[in-house]
Formats: structure tokens, C-alpha cells, sequence
């Protein structure tokens, strides 16, 4: 690799580290804030400007987009979906359209209940990621070959337990804001809808594996739900 390939994916892998830390940033202080309910016209607003995040996310995995970046450098093709999509993100924190609106406050006992879900959902994302390579999903490492097929720990549970623990992690909050719930039911039904296109390359990528993995555990996302 080049030195300027390597700077090129370390740049990226920054740029990803950055663009969740401004999402964090964006989830726990912005979106927090209570203030009156505005209306509709930004939900619409949030609702499309997510939807060009997640456009991209699943128009990458198409084998028509594939063919289109055949002139670039596979070892690069990683690093340049993680800088678009770091990319994306930030620009979604960025122009993120107040939404207003208190939903609720728990205090007390169910305060630490939702304190609960919310750590659950960290643990379940970093388990998750633990089991596979941080640095190729930060673009950094180029994505494994067959031998990547994770079945472990809380792959045993569901399917995409770093999913499961996005919800728990949006949806877990003791103080519940309309911008905080808008975020975290758009994500969400992304995540619902994408998770069936990933699947399916998860089956042309792994074969029986995979299938054999479906029939062990059955959950995509939500045990004994979904």
C-alpha cells in the first residue's frame, strides 16, 4: 500500500471515528434539549435528509453501483464507502431540524431501568464489533473474505445484535424528546428495511453457512419479534 493509500484510509478511518462522535454529540446534548413542539414540516425535513444517509448505505451494496466503481482501487473500495458515509452522517447532524416536543421523564426506579437498556444496547454494539474487524469496518483494513461469518457471542441472540443495540440505545432514554424519538424511529425503521437487503447478500456471500446460522437463530433483530 502507497503512503498515499495509507493516508487516504486513516483519513477515512478518522473521519469515521469523528462522524459517530458528532452523532453521539447530536443523540445525547441536541436532541435532548426541551423546548416547545415546532411541527410536522421538520420531521418531513429529518425524515428525507436520513433518508440520503441511508440511500447511500444500500445503493453501495448493489452490484449495478459495484460495477460503476470498478475504477477504483479495490483495495480503496472500503475506505471510500466509509468516507461517504462519515460524510453523510456529519452532514445529518448538521442540518438536523429541531422537531421540540417533551414526551417524558422517568425518575427513580424506571430511570435506572432505561439507564439499563440504554447500557445493554452499548454492550451489544461494542460485542458485536468486538467480534469482527474494527479497523475494516472503519474502512481501514479491506473487508475480509468468506471466513467473516460471525456466529459468536451476541450473534448468538440475533442476528444483527449491533442493530438491536442501536434501538436500545435511541429508544432506552429516561428523558424522551420528540427530536430524540423522530431520530430514533427513523433509524430504526432503516434498519428494519435494510437489514433484508443485507441478509440477502449475507446469503450470496456465505451460502449454507449462513442459512444454517438463519435456522440457528432465527431473530434478525428483536427476539421473538423480528
Amino acid at each position: 500500500m502507497s503512503r498515499f493509500d495509507r493516508l487516504f484510509v486513516w483519513a477515512g478511518g478518522a473521519m469515521f471515528v469523528a462522524s459517530l462522535a458528532i452523532c453521539a454529540r447530536l443523540y445525547l446534548f441536541v436532541l435532548g434539549r426541551s423546548m416547545p413542539w415546532i411541527g410536522w414540516q421538520p420531521v418531513a425535513f429529518d425524515a428525507v435528509l436520513f433518508s440520503v444517509f441511508a440511500l447511500h448505505h444500500s445503493l453501495f451494496a448493489r452490484e449495478g453501483v459495484k460495477r460503476l466503481l470498478a475504477p477504483i482501487p479495490r483495495r480503496l473500495l472500503r475506505s471510500v464507502y466509509v468516507w461517504i458515509a462519515s460524510l453523510l452522517l456529519t452532514l445529518v447532524c448538521l442540518l438536523w431540524q429541531a422537531v421540540g416536543g417533551d414526551l417524558y421523564t422517568v425518575t427513580g426506579a424506571r430511570s435506572v431501568a432505561h439507564a439499563a437498556a440504554q447500557l445493554a444496547g452499548v454492550w451489544l454494539i461494542a460485542g458485536a464489533v468486538a467480534r469482527i474487524d474494527p479497523g475494516e469496518l472503519a474502512g481501514i483494513h479491506p473487508a475480509a473474505g468468506s471466513g467473516s461469518l460471525q456466529i459468536t457471542g451476541p450473534y448468538r441472540l440475533v442476528r444483527h445484535p449491533l442493530y438491536l443495540g442501536w434501538i436500545l440505545a435511541t429508544f432506552g432514554a429516561a428523558h424522551m424528546t420528540g427530536d430524540r424519538l423522530v431520530f430514533a424511529t427513523i433509524s430504526a425503521l432503516y434498519l428494519f428495511v435494510a437489514v433484508l437487503w443485507e441478509e440477502r447478500s449475507l446469503l450470496q456471500s456465505f451460502g449454507e453457512d449462513y442459512a444454517r446460522y438463519k435456522e440457528q437463530v432465527p431473530w434478525r433483530i428483536l427476539p421473538y419479534v423480528y
